[in-house]
């Protein structure tokens, strides 16, 4: 499958590397080797000696390096081998290990998996919402999903689904279906806004509006960063017309393709009322990953597994009004891939 490899993608949550750890994880369908040097700056590495290929993550730290567990090859954090046991110590000149630019932002560890030259940290999607606010109105998760990664974009641009998928919780009433909701295509940026009235208001919101319970006027704006990051702006308000005044949350969803249909999915949140409330910061975080667990994730997956390819278009799927915002992004994408092909070709 083609990828786009010059681009961010989230490889970690931070907590997930830390300390003395080596941490390893499949990244566009290849082995990535992740640590922290002793400045805690992330590292990330082809985990795979070039030697006899053993991953190594088995291996173990020798300060900032990394030793290979088989045959003792000792690696910098520059993927370059500074020291062999072995015969007289000389060290062949392919023995280098590649290495990938990575960064730490907004709780995740970003790699950049294509031209090294290319890389420049200020194109990391600004999810800078997330560094702001009260630590108890926060929080990330990572789910693994048996499904392709752009299938998952999908499921997040097309909203409509939600009527129909999710329980009390996150429940539209029906409002999502009927509309043809707005997009705007910017470069590599795709957004889709819905607005809406319900009564009752999402359980979501429900109980922390002025008058629980009572109608509310609901939007959720998506907003898609190629190749697979989106940010989701739902609020809920009464007594106004300003969204602003109402209660908000910013919901990351960033899809992270681990193989042709496999992902890594990584979710992070904020909100905008009882922001020191830590119990209801858990509550949130927990209900919001179980739905999509339990309500999105087997249908996703079941899909895939019908589908039987990556390729949506070779199916000839039925196009509804709600799909224009997932056939734009795709598109986008697809065209990006091409674009980077032929730079690498000629």
């Amino acid at each position: 499958m083609a990828y786009l490899h010059n681009a961010w993608y989230v490889a970690a949550l931070s907590t997930e590397v830390g300390g003395e750890a080596l941490f390893n994880r499949k990244i566009l369908g290849l082995s990535m080797l992740l640590y922290r040097r002793g400045d805690g700056t992330p590292v990330a590495l082809r985990d795979r000696c070039p030697h006899r290929f053993v991953p190594l993550h088995m291996g173990k730290r020798v300060g900032d390096d990394v030793v290979c567990p088989y045959h003792g090859l000792r690696f910098d954090c520059t993927g370059k081998c500074v020291e062999s046991p072995h015969g007289d110590g000389h060290i062949p000149r392919a023995a280098v290990v590649q290495a990938f630019p990575a960064v730490e932002r907004h709780g995740f560890i970003w790699v950049w998996p294509g031209d090294a030259s290319k890389a420049d940290p200020a194109d990391v999607p600004d999810y800078s919402l997330l560094d702001e606010g009260h630590a108890n109105s926060k929080g990330w998760a990572y789910l693994h999903m048996k499904a392709n990664y752009e299938i998952l974009v999908d499921n997040v641009m097309d909203l409509s689904h939600v009527d129909h998928v999710h329980g009390p919780l996150l429940n539209t009433a029906g409002k999502l279906s009927p509309q043809i909701p707005k997009v705007i295509e910017d470069g590599k940026h795709v957004s889709v806004r819905w607005e809406w009235h319900q009564d009752p208001p999402m359980g979501f919101f429900s109980p922390f509006l002025p008058t629980p319970g009572a109608g509310a006027e609901h939007h959720v704006e998506v907003v898609w960063t190629a190749p697979g990051t989106m940010l989701l702006t739902v609020g809920a308000v009464q007594g106004s017309k300003d969204p602003a005044d109402g209660l908000l949350s910013w919901d990351h969803h960033l899809m992270t393709p681990e193989s042709e249909a496999s992902t890594h999915y990584f979710f992070a949140t904020r909100r905008n009322w009882l922001v020191e409330d830590a119990e209801l910061n858990r509550m949130k975080l927990d209900g919001t990953v179980a739905a999509f667990s339990t309500e999105d994730k087997p249908i996703i997956e079941a899909a895939q597994e019908e589908m039987g390819t990556t390729d949506l278009w070779s199916l000839k799927p039925v196009l509804l009004s709600s799909d224009p915002a997932p056939v734009r992004a795709r598109r986008v994408l697809s065209q990006l891939i091409e674009t980077e092909g032929a730079q690498r070709r000629g």
